[in-house]
């Protein structure tokens, strides 16, 4: 169980963020600056939406892995995390 006080060290598109353990990707990708999850297909940024997952708008690479939902995933130490903002 993680205490509210400890934090965790992730990477946002290769700019190391600590956010708080527990925190969701989504958090981590505000606290790294950046209001982009993914591009759309006609090239404009998204951002997640819903906050909840329905609306797929937060989808990233986490740790190679591609379609990952920024907003229903929570953070652990060393994750790599590739966003649709970095191009």
């Amino acid at each position: 169980m993680n205490q509210p006080d400890m934090m965790c060290e992730v990477t946002v598109d290769g700019v190391a963020v600590a956010v708080p353990a527990g925190a969701s990707v989504v958090a981590a990708i505000v606290a790294a600056g950046s209001l982009c999850t993914r591009r759309a297909v006609t090239g404009g940024r998204r951002f997640a939406f819903c906050g909840i997952g329905q609306c797929q708008e937060c989808r990233v690479t986490v740790d190679g892995h591609a379609g990952r939902l920024a907003c229903r995933t929570t953070c652990r130490p060393g994750m790599a995390i590739v966003t649709g903002g970095a191009r």
